[in-house]
């Protein structure tokens, strides 16, 4: 008997989440909030009798949609909680929901241990404290709101990816919203850049914005 361990060997395979499901109970009413949101109707289907239907939305810029329905899911209406929504410019974000009549919570950043939020919000690594990040760190900042049924929405302002969460010949962009904010930051890096250097005009700009932007993204060195 051969007791060696089997070892596995195959090549990976994509995984790419494509859908969340929501638990709702009044389908009219969720496809009417997230239609206000802005979000991308995808998909509005019934069976011939009525008792099935979905609908599909997807979030600007997003990857992963979300479905809500009739008999979609079993579980109780609003028991999805913790979803979050990730964003460049957290301010920004906040007053688009606010305008669009949704209400949202004060801007707020992480502050000690794990814990999880008076409103039942999960917020992964911190208690709350008000306010942005004071010190304008990624994944430090957030805001939160719900749909019509309770399920819970995090806001997360991230505009600098830990390191290995993207590959730097897979960065991309999913808006060019997110595209111009980090343009910005580049542009302000590459500023302090042409300080350091005696405030000479770098005629390689192009290349230093896209090593930047690139390494950014993938959560590298930035260049200096």
């Amino acid at each position: 008997m051969n007791d060696d361990p089997i070892v596995c060997k195959s090549s990976m395979m994509d995984m790419k989440l494509e859908v969340l499901v929501l638990p709702v109970a009044d389908v009219d009413r969720a496809k009417t909030f997230y239609a206000n949101l802005g979000w991308r109707l995808d998909a509005d289907f019934a069976s011939d009798g009525g008792e099935f239907r979905v609908i599909q939305f997807t979030p600007p810029g997003s990857g992963c949609s979300v479905i809500f329905g009739r008999n979609v899911t079993s579980a109780a209406p609003g028991s999805s909680q913790g979803l979050y929504l990730i964003v460049s410019d957290i301010a920004a974000a906040r007053e688009k929901l606010l305008a669009s009549g949704v209400e949202t919570s004060d801007v707020f950043h992480g502050k000690a241990d794990v814990y999880v939020g008076e409103d039942k919000h999960y917020l992964f690594g911190s208690k709350r404290a008000q306010g942005r990040d004071p010190e304008g760190r990624s994944y430090r900042s957030f805001a939160s709101f719900a749909d019509p049924d309770g399920n819970g929405w995090l806001l997360q302002e991230i505009t600098e990816r830990l390191p290995g969460r993207i590959e730097v010949a897979g960065a991309t962009f999913s808006s060019a919203a997110e595209l111009a904010a980090t343009l910005r930051r580049a542009g302000a890096a590459h500023g302090q850049h042409e300080k350091r250097n005696g405030e000479k005009y770098d005629l390689n700009w192009p290349d230093w914005y896209a090593e930047y932007i690139v390494q950014e993204q993938a959560g590298g060195t930035l260049p200096l």
